[in-house]
C-alpha cells in the first residue's frame, strides 16, 4: 500500500511537470485563431473528416446565456476561448465574453455554466452619435458595447485577459452618460472562479501616447476590437484599439501591460510624432482579428484609413517609417521592457484613393503562413492581408515593401489579386498537400489559391471557388481549416456566415480543403440562427463553438450520449500483486434504444474480460447483458484499460461507441528493481571536449529492501555476452562510459539517481549495454552515442557588390562592412555561418543568438528567426539570415556617417565560444552643385526653415522657377550669383541670397518633392501646427548660420518663369501704366506678382508701392522708360528686391 502511494505521487508529479512545462492541453484554444500566426489552422482538435461528415456529427448543445440588460439579450462579438485549467480535474471549459460585459465559464462537453461574472455596466451605443460631418449613430455594435475584442488566456498563470468598455459612474443603470464618461478597463481574471487578479483592472482613461504625448486616450471614443496578443514566452499582453464607424478621433493605439503587475508599459499611437491631435485615423480593428506575432520578437497588424496625408508622392523605404501609419501593414518589434518599435511597413501606392473612399487596408488581420510549406527562395515568411478595395496582398514579412518603392512608383510586394468585392475576413490556410489559401469575398464565392515556388519566386494562383449555388454574406467569417493530427487528406475548410444564401440554407458550411477540379466541395452544413458577423470557428476536443447575436451559444461535434449505457467507470480493482489475479467484477450494459452490438475490444495485457455473449447481438430498448472483468497486473503502478463496445441503431443522435474504463494498481511484496529510462542516447559529442552526462533512476518498486549483486557490461546486446564492470566505490567504468553514484542497496519504495558519462576519444558511433543484477531482479540499460570532431564556425557577410564573401576573424577589430549605402535605399546582404568542419564532425549548434533586430541605427536583421537560437548546422552545410542596412531619406549634400552594430552568438565550436560579430554601414547622400576635389558639394544642406517668418523673406532673390528644378540645378545657379545661402521651395523655385531664414523647423515640414526629381525635397507647406505655412530647403557654403545676418541688396530681380526685367517705367499721362490690379494673396514679392499675372496670360507685369501688382497686354499712353535708380522701394516680403513706387518697374516676355 505504501508503494502505491509512492507511485501515484510520482505520477501526479509527472503530470504536474508536464502541464507546467506545456501549460496547455492539446485541444485547447487560448487565443484568437488558435495561435499567434492568426492563420486559423487547427491540426490538433480531433476533427476527423469521417466523423464530421457522418450523421454522428451534430449539435452537442445550444445554450441561451442568461444575461439581460434593459430587456436585451446577450450579443457575442468576441470568440470563445477553450481551456483546461492547470489546477483543475482535467475538465475542458469554454469562456464566453459578451457585449454586456458578462463573462461565462461553461463545461465544454455539456454546456453547463459553472461560473459567471459581470464586470461593469455596458456602454450604450446611443452615445455613439456622429459628429457634424457624419450625423446619425454608429450601430455596428448595438445596443450595448462591452467586451468586443477576443481575450487571451495565459496558461502559465491560469489568467484570462480581456478589455471592457463601460462608464465611469456605475450607478446609472441603463443611462447614456455621454462619450466623455466612457471608460475602457483591462481585466485579468482567474480562469477557475473568474475573480480579479491583483493589480487589475486597469483604467486607460487619459493616458498620453508615448510617441505623441499630446494625443490622449478616451474610452468613450475608442473601441477594442482586435484579439489580444500574448507573445509566447513574453511577460506582456498587447491590445489594439480603433474607434466606432470612422467617427470621432479614430486614432489607432497599441497598448501593452505586464501580465502580473498590471503596469502599463506601452501606449503607442498610430498617429505619432508630427501629427497633431485633430488629425485622425489608422485604427486597428481587422474585423476582430488578432494582432499577429512570430513569438520571436515581432508583431504585425494592419490599419485603416486616416487624414494626416503624411505620405503623398515621394517613395519611402523602411528606413524612414512614417509616424502616421494609415492604410498600413506594420511590422514592430516588442522589446524586453514591453515597449514596441516599428521596423518595417507597407502602404499601398493608392493610399489617397483608399483614404478618400474609407477603403481600409486593415479590414482583415495579417495572416502569417506556416513557413514550412509557404516559403520559396529568399522569401522565408509570407503574410496575407485583404481589404475593402478588393485587393488581396501577398507580402514578404521580412521586407514588407515600404511606400511606392516598386517599379514606376508602384507597390513592391510578392503579389496581389483583385477580388470581385470587398473582403473583411482573414484568410484561411491549409499548409498540407502543397499549400492552399482561402479568401471569403463578400457577396461572392470563397476563392481558393494554390501556393507554388518557381525559380525561387513564390506565387499564389487562384484554382477554385466554393459552389456557385451560394454566396457569402456581409460579415462572413474569417477562414478556418482543420486537419486530423496534421495528416494530409484530412483537411476541412470551415465557414460561418450571417448569410444562408445557398440551396441548403446553411449558415455553417464545411468544405473539403483540397478542391475537386475547380470547385470546393461542400461536405457538411448546419442551419444556425443569428450567427454574428466576422466570427471564426474555435475548436476544443472534437467540438466546434460559435456565438450569436441573440444570446445563444452553440457547440457541434460527435454525439457524446452513448446508445449503450454500461456500468459507470472507472471500474477500480484496487491493489493487486504482480502476477496475481483480482476477483472478477461484473459490468452490465443496458440499451437506451433498440440497437445491435457489433463487437467488444480490450487493448490491455493487464485486464481481461470473460463471459461475454455472442456478437453481433441485437438488443431491445432497456434490455441488458453482463460480463466479467478481471485485473492481472504484469507490472507495477497505476494501470488502466478500456473496454470498447461498437453499436449501431436506427434512432440517431447517439454515440455509436460505448466504453468502460478499468483501473487498478500493481504492486510487488518483495523488492523489485526498476530503471527509467532504460535507454540513454548521446549525440553530437565533441571529441576531446568535456565529458557529457545524462542520468537514469534506479528504483525499488517493492515493499522489501533490494540488494545490488553486480554490474555487467556488453558491447554486443542486452542478452550478452557480459563482462563484470570495473567498480571502484560507487563508480563503474567501461571504455568511454562511466556510471556514477551506483547504490549497493535500495530501500523499499525508494530510488537512486545514477549518472551516465560519455567522454569520446575518437569519432564514430559507440554503444554499451549495461545489466544490473539484484535480489529484486535485473534491469538493462542501452547506451547509444555518437561523436565527432569539433564543429568549426565560418562567419561571413556577402560583399556589397555581390562578388563574394567577407570573412570575419574572431577577435579581430575589423568589422563586416556594408560599404556605402545611398540615402532612401537599403542594401540587403546575406549573412552566413558555415560549419566548416570535416564531414564526420558534429553539427554546429547555436544556443544563443541575439541579432540586431528592431534596434536603433541603420543595421537590422529582417527577423529573429533565421540563425536564431536553436539553429543546427551540419558539417559542410551553412545557414543564412538577411541583414539590411537601411538609410533614411535625407537631402542632397548631407554629410556621410557610419553606424555600427553587433550580433551576439554562442556556439559549440570549442575554439570560438561566445562572440560579438561587428557590422558597419556608411550612409551617404548624393552631392550636387559645384563640388570639392573630394566629390563633396561646396554647399551643405542646413535644414528645413520657415520662410516669411517672422515677417518678410530672408532669402530674398529668386533665381528661377522651372519644371526641372533640383538641388543640383539650384546650387549651381546660386554659385554663379555668388550667394552664400541657397534654397529650393514650392517644388520649382530656386532662391538665393546673403541672408538665411531665421527659424529652423522639423524636417517633416519640408514635404514637397522637386519638380525635376520626385526623390528630392523642395520646401513644403508644413505639418501639424505649421501646416499651411511656407518652408524652404536650405543649403549654405557655411553651415554655421550668423545670428544677425546683413541682408544686402536691394537687387533688381532679373525675372522668373519666362519673364525678364525691361527696366523702370513711369506711370501713364492719365492713369496707370498697366491697368489691371491683381491680388497675390498678400505675398509681396516679384515672383508672386509674376505668377499671378502669368496665370491670367498677361504679357506685362509691374510692381509698385512695395505691395501692389499690376498687369496688362499693353502700356497706357504716356508711360515711358526712366532711370533704374528711380525704382528704389523694396518689396514688402523681400527686402533684397526692389519694387518700384512711382515710376514703376515692368517685366515682359523675352520677345518684347
Amino acid at each position: 500500500m505504501a508503494f502505491r502511494m509512492f507511485v501515484r505521487s510520482v505520477a501526479v508529479m509527472a503530470l504536474t511537470l508536464l502541464r507546467a512545462g506545456e501549460g496547455l492541453a492539446p485541444t485547447d484554444t487560448i487565443t484568437w485563431g488558435g495561435d499567434n500566426s492568426r492563420a486559423g489552422y487547427f491540426p490538433n482538435n480531433n476533427m476527423d473528416p469521417a466523423v464530421v461528415t457522418s450523421s454522428d456529427f451534430g449539435q452537442v448543445f445550444k445554450v441561451k446565456l442568461p444575461g439581460n440588460y434593459q430587456g436585451q439579450s446577450e450579443r457575442i462579438f468576441s470568440q470563445p476561448l477553450i481551456y483546461t485549467p492547470n489546477n483543475g480535474d482535467g475538465t475542458q471549459y469554454v469562456y464566453w465574453a459578451t457585449a454586456q460585459n458578462n463573462v461565462y465559464k461553461m463545461n465544454a462537453k455539456t454546456g453547463s455554466v459553472v461560473a459567471s461574472r459581470n464586470l461593469h455596466i455596458p456602454f450604450l451605443s446611443a452615445d455613439l452619435k456622429g459628429d457634424d460631418s457624419q450625423p446619425g449613430y454608429c450601430q455596428d455594435i448595438n445596443p450595448t458595447v462591452g467586451i468586443i475584442g477576443t481575450g487571451v488566456i495565459d496558461p502559465d498563470t491560469d489568467t484570462l485577459y480581456l478589455s471592457a468598455k463601460t462608464y465611469e459612474d456605475q450607478s446609472k443603470i441603463g443611462v447614456a452618460q455621454g462619450r466623455p464618461a466612457g471608460r475602457i478597463y483591462i481585466h485579468a481574471l482567474d480562469v477557475n472562479d473568474l475573480s480579479e487578479r491583483p493589480g487589475f483592472p486597469i483604467n486607460l482613461e487619459g493616458m498620453g501616447a508615448r510617441n505623441n504625448p499630446a494625443r490622449l486616450f478616451n474610452g468613450g471614443i475608442q473601441n477594442q476590437r482586435p484579439g489580444l496578443l500574448h507573445p509566447k514566452g513574453s511577460d506582456y499582453i498587447y491590445a489594439g484599439f480603433g474607434s466606432h464607424c470612422v467617427n470621432y478621433n479614430f486614432t489607432g493605439w497599441v497598448v501593452g501591460w505586464h501580465k502580473t503587475t498590471g503596469q502599463i508599459v506601452e501606449h503607442y499611437a498610430t498617429q505619432g510624432q508630427g501629427v497633431d491631435s485633430p488629425k485622425k485615423g489608422a485604427s486597428l480593428w481587422m474585423s476582430g482579428g488578432g494582432i499577429t506575432s512570430d513569438d520571436k520578437g515581432s508583431m504585425f497588424f494592419a490599419t485603416g484609413n486616416g487624414y494626416s496625408e503624411q505620405v503623398k508622392d515621394i517613395p519611402i523605404n523602411r528606413g524612414s517609417i512614417p509616424t502616421s501609419l494609415e492604410e498600413a501593414v506594420v511590422h514592430m518589434t516588442y522589446n524586453a521592457d514591453g515597449t514596441v518599435t516599428p521596423v518595417d511597413f507597407f502602404i499601398p501606392a493608392n493610399i489617397g484613393y483608399l483614404n478618400g473612399g474609407d477603403l481600409d487596408l486593415g479590414t482583415s488581420p495579417v495572416a502569417m503562413l506556416p513557413s514550412g510549406t509557404f516559403s520559396c527562395g529568399g522569401v522565408k515568411r509570407i503574410g496575407i492581408v485583404t481589404g475593402k478595395d478588393h485587393t488581396t496582398w501577398f507580402l514578404d514579412l521580412d521586407d514588407l515593401g515600404g511606400f511606392k518603392t516598386g517599379a514606376d512608383k508602384g507597390d513592391r510586394v510578392l503579389g496581389k489579386y483583385s477580388n470581385e468585392n470587398s473582403v473583411y475576413a482573414g484568410v484561411g490556410v491549409y499548409p498540407l498537400e502543397g499549400g492552399y489559401v482561402y479568401v471569403n469575398v463578400i457577396n461572392y464565392q470563397s476563392r481558393v489559391f494554390k501556393f507554388s515556388c518557381n525559380g525561387g519566386v513564390p506565387s499564389f494562383t487562384r484554382v477554385a471557388e466554393s459552389s456557385t449555388a451560394g454566396k457569402n454574406g456581409f460579415g462572413v467569417s474569417h477562414g478556418t481549416v482543420t486537419s486530423l493530427n496534421g495528416q494530409p487528406g484530412t483537411g476541412l475548410y470551415w465557414v460561418t456566415d450571417v448569410n444562408d444564401n445557398n440551396p441548403e440554407g446553411y449558415s455553417v458550411r464545411i468544405y473539403e480543403a483540397v478542391p475537386t477540379g475547380e470547385t470546393l466541395k461542400l461536405v457538411k452544413g448546419f442551419k444556425v440562427g443569428a450567427i454574428n458577423k466576422f466570427t471564426r470557428p474555435h475548436f476544443g476536443d472534437g467540438i466546434v463553438y460559435f456565438g450569436s447575436s441573440d444570446g445563444n451559444v452553440y457547440a457541434y461535434g460527435a454525439p457524446t450520449n452513448p446508445a449503450l449505457n454500461c456500468t459507470a467507470g472507472p471500474v477500480d480493482f484496487g491493489t493487486v500483486g504482480i502476477g496475481a489475479k483480482s476477483a472478477a467484477k461484473t459490468i452490465t450494459c443496458t440499451a437506451k434504444v433498440a440497437l445491435t452490438v457489433a463487437n467488444v475490444s480490450l487493448a490491455s495485457a493487464d485486464f481481461s474480460v470473460a463471459d461475454l455473449p455472442t456478437f453481433p447481438r441485437q438488443m431491445a430498448a432497456q434490455s441488458s447483458f453482463s460480463f466479467q472483468a478481471t485485473f492481472n497486473p504484469t507490472t507495477y503502478g497505476n494501470l488502466s484499460g478500456t473496454v470498447s463496445l461498437s453499436t449501431t441503431n436506427n434512432v440517431g443522435g447517439y454515440a455509436t461507441t460505448s466504453s468502460v474504463r478499468l483501473t487498478g494498481t500493481g504492486e510487488s511484496a518483495t523488492g523489485l528493481l526498476v530503471v527509467k529510462p532504460d535507454r540513454v542516447t548521446f549525440s553530437q559529442a565533441v571529441v576531446g571536449g568535456d565529458t557529457i552526462v545524462d542520468s537514469v533512476i534506479l528504483s525499488n518498486a517493492g515493499n522489501s529492501l533490494v540488494t545490488i549483486n553486480d554490474v555487467q557490461f556488453s558491447e554486443v546486446s542486452l542478452t550478452g555476452p557480459f563482462v563484470p564492470a570495473n567498480v571502484t566505490g560507487n563508480v563503474a567504468q567501461f571504455g568511454l562510459f562511466t556510471l556514477s553514484n551506483l547504490p549497493s542497496t535500495i530501500a523499499a519504495l525508494s530510488q537512486q539517481l545514477v549518472t551516465v558519462g560519455y567522454n569520446p576519444a575518437t569519432s564514430g558511433n559507440h554503444s554499451l549495454f549495461v545489466k544490473i543484477n539484484s535480489d529484486g531482479g535485473s534491469v538493462g540499460i542501452t547506451i547509444s552515442a555518437s561523436a565527432g570532431g569539433s564543429p568549426t564556425a565560418l562567419i561571413q557577410l556577402e560583399k556589397p557588390d555581390g562578388s563574394g564573401w567577407q570573412t570575419w576573424t574572431p577577435g579581430s577589430n575589423t568589422p563586416l562592412s556594408f560599404g556605402t549605402v545611398l540615402q532612401n535605399t537599403d542594401l540587403r546582404l546575406r549573412f552566413r555561418i558555415t560549419n566548416n568542419a570535416p564531414a564526420e564532425s558534429v553539427p554546429l549548434n547555436i544556443p544563443i543568438s541575439k541579432p540586431p533586430f528592431g534596434v536603433p541605427g541603420l543595421i537590422n536583421t529582417v527577423n529573429q528567426a533565421d540563425l536564431g537560437e536553436g539553429t543546427i548546422i551540419k558539417a559542410g552545410e551553412y545557414a543564412e539570415a538577411i541583414i539590411v542596412c537601411t538609410v533614411p531619406k535625407t537631402q542632397w549634400n548631407t554629410d556621410s556617417y557610419t553606424n555600427a552594430t553587433s550580433w551576439v552568438f554562442n556556439t559549440n565550436d570549442v575554439n570560438l565560444g561566445k562572440v560579438q560579430v561587428p557590422f558597419t554601414c556608411t550612409a551617404i547622400a548624393q552631392q550636387g552643385g559645384p563640388l570639392e576635389e573630394d566629390g563633396q558639394g561646396q554647399y551643405r544642406y542646413v535644414g528645413c526653415f520657415r520662410e516669411n517668418y517672422p515677417s518678410g523673406r530672408q532669402l530674398k532673390q529668386q533665381l528661377y522657377g522651372a519644371a526641372d528644378n533640383t538641388a543640383d540645378k539650384c546650387l549651381k545657379a546660386c554659385a554663379a550669383k555668388g550667394f552664400a545661402y541657397c534654397g529650393t521651395q514650392y517644388h520649382r523655385e530656386c532662391w538665393g541670397g546673403p541672408t538665411p531664414p531665421a527659424a529652423e523647423v522639423d524636417e517633416l515640414n519640408c514635404n514637397f518633392d522637386c519638380s525635376g526629381d520626385i526623390n528630392q525635397w523642395c520646401g513644403g507647406d508644413g505639418v501639424g501646427a505649421l501646416a499651411g505655412n511656407p518652408h524652404i530647403s536650405l543649403f549654405a557654403t557655411n553651415t554655421t548660420l550668423p545670428s544677425n545676418p546683413n541682408p544686402g541688396g536691394p537687387f533688381v530681380n532679373p525675372g522668373v518663369n519666362g519673364y525678364v526685367s525691361i527696366g523702370c517705367y513711369t506711370e501713364a499721362t492719365n492713369g496707370r501704366a498697366l491697368a489691371k490690379g491683381i491680388s497675390t494673396g498678400g505675398v509681396k514679392t516679384v515672383a508672386a506678382c509674376i505668377n499671378a499675372c502669368s496665370a491670367l496670360n498677361y504679357k506685362y507685369v509691374g510692381l509698385e508701392y512695395g505691395g501692389e501688382c499690376w498687369c496688362e497686354n499693353q502700356f497706357t499712353a504716356g508711360s515711358v522708360p526712366t532711370a533704374i535708380s528711380d525704382c528704389s522701394m523694396t518689396c514688402g516680403d523681400n527686402s533684397t528686391e526692389v519694387r518700384y513706387p512711382y515710376p514703376m518697374y515692368v517685366l515682359g516676355f523675352t520677345d518684347s
